[in-house]
C-alpha cells in the first residue's frame, strides 16, 4: 500500500479503537474553540496531501510535496497575527490554512486545490506552480526553496525596524509587526540559511531592531540523509543575539504556548528568536518517494505511529474540547469535502500559451506620488562645494555619486546597502560623502555576505523601501546569484505580480583594470544576468549617460516594480582621456536632474554609413578610438552605437540605428561564449542586411599583471576586424 493510505487507515482504525499515543498533558493557553479550529486546519492539511497525491496519479494534479507530519505549524500561525509577514517552508500548508481562519472571506480549500491543479484561476500563482502563498494572508509565495527565503526574511525584519524611523510611501507592514520564516532541519545546513542566521545574530548583538522569528521544523531527515540527533539544538541553540525556544510540534498545545512566548519576545524586544519545532515526516519526501527504500520499515512505522493528528485527538479528548468520535467525524467529513472540491477544481482552465505563462514576468506598474525634485536649498546643503564643480567635466565615478545624491534627495524611500558603502564610501569612492549627506539608516554598511546584502534589499522592498544594494565586484555576485534568479525575479512570476521586489542592484565589474585583482575583480561574464526573465541590465559607458540611466533605473524600479541591475565598468570610473593624454575627452558635465535615458534608447555617435560599430561599456571607448583611426588612416566613415541596455536588448532601436550601414561590427568585451555578441549576431542574422562580424574576448579568465588585457578586445583588434569586414576601403 501507499504510505499515505497506510497512515490514513491507521488514523481511522486507531481513533475508532481509542488507541491513541501517549504523551504529557496539555499545557494551558488554548481555548477549546481554538484547539478545535486548529485540529480542523490539521485535518484539512492532511486531506489536501492525500487529495494532491490522488490528483497526480489521475493526471489532474502536478507535483506533490506534502505537509503531513508538520501539521503542528497550525498552532504557530495561531500564535502570530495575520499581518505578520510569513515566509514559509514548503511543508507549511497547515500554517496557511490556520492563518486563513484569521482573515474573513477566505476560500482556502478551493484556492489551494486550484493551485494543486495548476489552474489559471489559482488566485496566487495563476497556474504557474503549486505554491503556498497569498497576498490576503501576507504570505509571499514560495516554491521548493532550500533556505533561499531566509535572507529576505532578515531584510523584511530589518525593514520593520527602519520603517518606524523612516516610514516609506508604500509601507505594507504594521509598525508593531514581526516577520516569520520557517525551514527544515536539512535546510539549516545550507550556506544560505547559515548566512541569514548569522546576519540576524550580527545585527541583533548591535542592538539594531530585527523582529524576526525563525522556525526550524526538525523532522530529523532531509530526503534520505538523516540529521544527527541534537544537531539543531547544538548548532543553533546558543547563537549570540538569537533567543532559543523549543517545542513539540506533535502537541498543538505545547507548540501554541511556546510560539506565543517566542512571538511575544520578538514583538516586544524587537530581536530575533528561533523556535525549534520537533516534527515527523510522513509519506517520504515528495511525489513518489518511498521512504522504506532507504529507511528501515520499523523507523517509518514508528514515525507513522507518532502521527500528530493522533496526538491532537488525544489532547482534545483530555481537555474536554472534543470527543474522539467527534474528531473522527471531522476528519472523515474533511476528507470527503476535499475530494468533492478537488473534482471541481480539476475541471478549471489552465494556462495554454507562452504569452499566458509569461504574463506575470513583468509586474504591473505601481502608482507613486509625483515628485518635484529637491529644492535648490536642499541640493545646496547636500552637495556643498561639489555643486560648484558641476559645470566642469568630471569622470564617471563622480557623476554617479551626484546622481545618487539627487535621487536620494528626491525619493526618501531609497536606501543603499552593501559592504563599505557608508563610512568608506565604496571601494572606488563612488558613494563617498553619502553617509554624511543621508546618515547610516540610508547608507547601510553590511557584513561581508552577498546573499545577505541582496536578501536585505528584497526584504526591504516588501515594506515599501526602494533598495539600491551594491555588490563590490561582478565576480562576487556568483556567491549570491540565486537571490536575484530564484527569489527577486521569480516572485512576481509566481504571485501574478501581487508581490514584487523593486530594486536597483549596483555592481562594479567588467575588465580592463590594470594590474589589479585578476579574474576575481575583472570579471567579464554577464551570462548569469542576461538570461533571467524580467531582469533589466543596464551598462553605461560615459559619465553623463550613467547619471541619466541611473535615474531611469530608479524610475523603472519605483514605478514599474522592476528588478534592475546597473553594471558600472570599473575601468571607466576614473577615465578622463579619449584619444590623447590629458585631452579630457571621456569626461562630461553633470546632466540636469530631470534628464533621463529611456529603457531601450541606444546611443549613436557619428553619421558614417560605411560601418556601424555596435558595442557597450569599455568597448565604447575603444570603438571611438578605432573609429577615429579608421577615418583618418583608411577613409572609412563609421558610426558607434552604444547599446546601454543589455537586457532586454534594444532590438528595434539597433535595427533602426544600423539600417543604412554597409557593414556591422560587434565589439563585445565579454567572452565569446554565452554573452552579448552571440545575441547580437543572432539578431542581425534573423534580420538580414549588412555583412556582420564580431570582436569578443577570449573564453578565458583575466590575469593579473601586464597580461591583464591580453584576452580582451583592443583598439587595434577592432581596427583590424573593421578592415577585414569592409575590405579595407569605403
Amino acid at each position: 500500500m501507499d504510505r499515505a493510505d497506510i497512515v490514513h487507515q491507521n488514523f481511522l482504525t486507531r481513533v475508532a479503537a481509542g488507541d491513541l499515543p501517549g504523551g504529557p498533558p496539555a499545557v494551558a493557553g488554548l481555548e477549546p474553540a481554538q484547539a478545535v479550529a486548529l485540529y480542523r486546519a490539521q485535518c484539512l492539511s492532511r486531506a489536501l496531501d492525500r487529495t494532491s497525491r490522488a490528483m497526480q496519479k489521475a493526471g489532474t494534479g502536478f507535483y506533490t510535496i506534502g505537509s503531513s507530519g508538520h501539521e503542528g505549524m497550525a498552532a504557530v500561525a495561531e500564535a502570530l497575527r495575520p499581518d505578520d509577514i510569513a515566509f514559509l517552508h514548503y511543508r507549511d500548508a497547515a500554517f496557511q490554512i490556520a492563518r486563513a481562519d484569521q482573515v474573513p472571506g477566505q476560500q482556502i480549500t478551493w484556492d489551494m486545490l486550484l493551485s494543486f491543479a495548476c489552474s489559471s484561476e489559482d488566485p496566487t500563482s495563476g497556474g504557474r506552480h503549486k505554491v503556498l502563498g497569498s497576498r490576503a494572508l501576507m504570505i509571499p509565495p514560495q516554491t521548493s526553496t532550500i533556505a533561499s527565503h531566509l535572507p529576505k526574511a532578515v531584510g523584511a525584519a530589518y525593514a520593520l525596524g527602519l520603517a518606524r524611523r523612516r516610514p516609506p510611501e508604500h509601507r505594507a507592514l504594521p509598525e508593531d509587526g514581526i516577520a516569520m520564516c520557517s525551514f527544515g532541519d536539512a535546510s539549516a545546513n545550507h550556506s544560505t540559511a547559515q548566512g541569514a542566521i548569522n546576519t540576524a545574530c550580527w545585527t541583533s548583538v548591535q542592538s539594531i531592531p530585527l523582529p524576526l522569528l525563525f522556525v526550524c521544523e526538525d523532522n530529523g531527515i532531509g530526503i534520505s540523509t538523516k540529521t544527527p540527533q541534537g544537531w539543531i539544538a547544538a548548532s543553533l541553540g546558543q547563537r549570540p543575539g538569537l533567543q532559543y525556544f523549543a517545542a513539540d510540534g506533535l502537541d498543538i498545545y505545547d507548540t501554541y504556548a511556546t510560539a506565543m512566548r517566542a512571538a511575544a519576545y520578538v514583538r516586544s524586544r524587537r530581536k530575533p528568536a528561533l523556535l525549534h519545532l520537533r516534527t515527523v515526516r510522513l509519506y517520504g519526501h515528495a511525489g513518489a518517494d518511498v521512504p522504506t527504500t532507504y529507511l528501515p520499515k520499523a523507523e517509518v512505522e514508528a514515525d507513522e505511529a507518532n502521527d500528530p493528528l493522533l496526538h491532537s485527538v488525544r489532547l482534545l479528548a483530555e481537555t474536554g474540547a472534543l470527543r474522539p468520535d467527534q474528531a473522527l467525524a471531522i476528519y472523515e467529513e474533511t476528507c470527503a469535502r476535499t475530494d468533492r472540491i478537488a473534482a471541481e477544481a480539476a475541471t478549471r482552465p489552465h494556462l495554454r500559451t507562452a504569452a499566458d505563462v509569461m504574463a506575470s514576468i513583468v509586474p504591473p506598474a505601481r502608482p507613486c506620488r509625483p515628485t518635484n525634485g529637491p529644492t535648490p536649498q536642499a541640493r545646496a546643503q547636500a552637495f556643498g562645494s561639489d555643486q560648484r564643480a558641476m559645470a566642469e567635466p568630471q569622470p564617471m565615478a563622480r557623476l554617479i555619486n551626484w546622481a545618487l545624491t539627487d535621487l536620494m534627495l528626491e525619493h526618501p524611500e531609497i536606501t543603499c546597502m552593501g559592504q563599505d558603502v557608508g563610512r568608506k564610501g565604496g571601494v572606488y569612492g563612488v558613494t563617498q560623502k553619502l553617509i554624511q549627506r543621508f546618515g547610516p539608516d540610508r547608507m547601510i554598511d553590511t557584513l561581508l555576505d552577498e546573499q545577505s546584502i541582496l536578501g536585505l534589499a528584497i526584504g526591504m522592498a516588501h515594506n515599501g523601501f526602494l533598495p539600491i544594494p551594491e555588490i563590490q565586484f561582478l565576480a562576487y555576485l556568483h556567491n549570491a546569484e540565486d537571490q536575484i534568479r530564484g527569489e527577486a525575479a521569480t516572485l512576481p512570476f509566481f504571485s501574478r505580480g501581487q508581490f514584487t521586489n523593486p530594486m536597483v542592484v549596483r555592481i562594479a565589474g567588467l575588465g580592463y583594470q590594470k594590474g589589479f585583482g585578476g579574474h576575481f575583480h575583472n570579471d567579464n561574464s554577464l551570462a548569469v544576468l542576461r538570461d533571467i526573465p524580467g531582469l533589466i541590465l543596464a551598462c553605461p559607458s560615459r559619465g553623463d549617460d550613467a547619471a541619466r540611466m541611473l535615474r531611469e533605473c530608479v524610475r523603472l524600479a519605483r514605478e514599474e516594480q522592476r528588478v534592475v541591475v546597473f553594471l558600472e565598468p570599473i575601468a571607466l570610473y576614473p577615465m578622463r582621456d579619449l584619444h590623447a593624454d590629458k585631452d579630457g575627452g571621456w569626461m562630461t558635465t553633470y546632466p540636469a536632474p530631470d534628464e533621463r535615458i529611456a529603457l531601450g534608447e541606444v546611443g549613436v555617435s557619428g553619421a558614417g554609413t560605411d560601418l556601424a560599430i555596435v558595442t557597450y561599456g569599455n568597448g565604447h571607448l575603444l570603438s571611438q578610438q578605432a573609429a577615429k583611426r579608421l577615418a583618418e588612416d583608411h577613409g572609412i566613415k563609421a558610426r558607434v552605437i552604444d547599446l546601454r541596455w543589455l537586457a532586454p536588448l534594444p532590438e528595434q532601436a539597433l535595427l533602426q540605428a544600423t539600417r543604412d550601414c554597409k557593414h556591422i561590427l560587434i565589439v563585445d568585451e565579454c567572452r565569446r561564449s554565452g554573452n552579448v555578441s552571440e545575441a547580437l549576431m543572432t539578431l542581425f542574422a534573423e534580420n538580414p542586411g549588412a555583412p556582420t562580424a564580431r570582436v569578443a574576448a577570449h573564453d578565458s579568465f583575466i590575469a593579473t599583471g601586464p597580461a591583464y588585457a591580453a584576452p580582451l578586445p583592443s583598439r587595434d583588434e577592432i581596427v583590424a576586424a573593421a578592415l577585414s569586414l569592409t575590405g579595407g576601403a569605403p
